[in-house]
């Protein structure tokens, strides 16, 4: 089930309140109400003509990250019930990510087996796995700055340090943790790796699951998956293009698919792997978006590579070719520069795509004026927009 915008819990859940959400949306949704037939093709896993209150409770236990409405019931049940193993459990999780450390060691010194507890979400996930921040209940997607001591006293009260969650497939919390922007951005991904690698998890994570390395690339964790390589993570050869390692490269090539080849050279693009990126321009077409509805050489705007992008316009990378999102490079490098990784300088990446003739679509100074951010960047982007023949 996706975690994306899920509802939080108020302070004491009630559940009468929910079976009368329930019966309202039956209304809205029978009165042709649009924004209850969203809710409806969002959560219902099977929506269809018939409209029934069972119906209903499903969809409101599933915004919640519930697989049932009886899972659901029986959690707001138990919340309510101040010393329940669920509410012990929730309070717990509310302590870690928010690196609320006094009332966490309160918590685990007068309920031993908290450590190794699950959430009764779908997603099951141990106190550990929040320390991820990601895999879980959105609302909850946040690493303190203490994130690493929040972990070492879970491990040393028990923790099983590769206890797999129902997340992404089965997930250990090191393999969330390598693919989570959270830590990354609290500064504390690398150090939390380490220590779960120093309490004995696998590196590879889940046995028989996803790629970590891959996994990590996949999800921006550019720093995690070079980490993961250089501490002896299994590689094929998309992994090891992704973290620039072209003697792996080279060996691996013979035998690897044209899926592998074309991900590994998109992932090379993004992280700068300018090596990799040229010899497996060789043999991959510069145009591929493999799977992932991008060029390489959006993906180097992406990850605000200059001298990827420089490389692969001089081996004919087509400026104009749009991502899944309808973007060419260079809308692609306008969005980045106000959503993009702070202290990426998107404004020389946008004019030399535009020196390279990246065509200036109408109305991108009306764009400009509305985007909410830096006001040095627009001015920067506006000038080049300008100077470049942009009309206003």
């Amino acid at each position: 089930m996706n975690t994306t915008d899920l509802t939080p819990f108020p302070a004491r859940p009630n559940l009468e309140q929910y079976k009368k959400q329930a019966k309202e949306l039956v209304r809205l949704t029978r009165s042709g109400d649009p924004e209850a037939a969203g809710r409806i093709t969002k959560w219902h896993p099977r929506p269809h003509a018939t409209f029934a209150l069972a119906d209903a409770q499903l969809v409101i236990a599933r915004e919640h990250g519930f697989e049932s409405w009886p899972k659901f019931a029986k959690l707001v049940t138990e919340l309510v019930r101040e010393n329940s193993p669920v509410c012990i459990f929730e309070t717990a999780a509310d302590a870690v990510i928010n690196g609320d450390l006094p009332a966490l060691e309160t918590l685990l010194g007068e309920h031993p087996d908290l450590a190794r507890a699950r959430s009764a979400r779908v997603h099951r996930a141990t106190l550990l796995h929040y320390v991820g921040a990601n895999g879980f209940e959105n609302y909850r997607q946040r690493t303190p700055k203490n994130a690493v001591m929040i972990a070492r006293v879970l491990l040393d009260a028990g923790a099983e340090v590769d206890a797999l969650a129902d997340a992404y497939g089965k997930s250990t919390a090191l393999a969330l943790v390598a693919t989570s922007i959270h830590p990354l951005r609290a500064g504390v991904q690398i150090a939390l790796m380490e220590l779960l690698l120093e309490h004995g998890a696998d590196i590879n994570g889940a046995a028989g699951g996803s790629n970590i390395v891959v996994a990590a690339l996949r999800n921006g964790g550019g720093q995690a998956a070079e980490f993961l390589a250089s501490r002896g993570a299994r590689l094929d050869l998309e992994a090891a293009a992704g973290v620039g390692r072209l003697d792996l490269v080279a060996d691996l090539f013979r035998n690897a698919s044209k899926a592998q080849m074309e991900a590994g050279f998109l992932w090379a693009c993004e992280y700068g792997r300018n090596d990799a990126v040229d010899f497996l321009l060789n043999t991959v077409d510069p145009a591929t978006q493999g799977d992932t509805g991008q060029t390489g050489l959006h993906w180097a705007v992406v990850g605000g590579q200059l001298e990827t992008i420089q490389m692969l316009l001089k081996r004919g990378a087509p400026l104009e070719a749009r991502n899944v999102y309808g973007a060419t490079a260079l809308g692609q490098a306008l969005w980045s520069a106000f959503n993009g990784e702070p202290g990426t300088d998107y404004v020389t990446i946008i004019e030399t795509l535009i020196a390279a003739g990246a065509g200036i679509e109408d109305g991108l100074l009306d764009w400009l004026e509305r985007q909410e951010g830096s006001c040095l960047v627009k001015d920067r982007i506006a000038e080049v927009l300008l100077r470049r023949g942009a009309k206003s």
